[in-house]
């Protein structure tokens, strides 16, 4: 089960991500629920992951979604 403070980074991320984009929150979670990136990589190493800067996460997690094939 997820935790308070991981769903409240999840958020943030989601929301970056999505100005980052342009698209709008739900969008940027399909994205990363249906690649596994949101529970394979954001959930699951969120001890690491919420310590670094918002610039570096956006470009961090994009990289890592067009490595799944898909353009953003």
């Amino acid at each position: 089960m997820i935790e308070k403070k991981e769903l409240t980074f999840v958020v943030f991320v989601l929301h970056d991500l999505g100005q980052h984009w342009n698209m709008t929150t739900p969008e940027v979670y399909d994205i990363l629920n249906s690649t596994g990136i949101l529970d394979d990589y954001i959930i699951k190493f969120y001890d690491v992951l919420h310590t670094l800067g918002k610039e570096y996460l956006v470009e961090d997690i994009t990289e890592f979604v067009r490595e799944k094939g898909i353009d953003v």
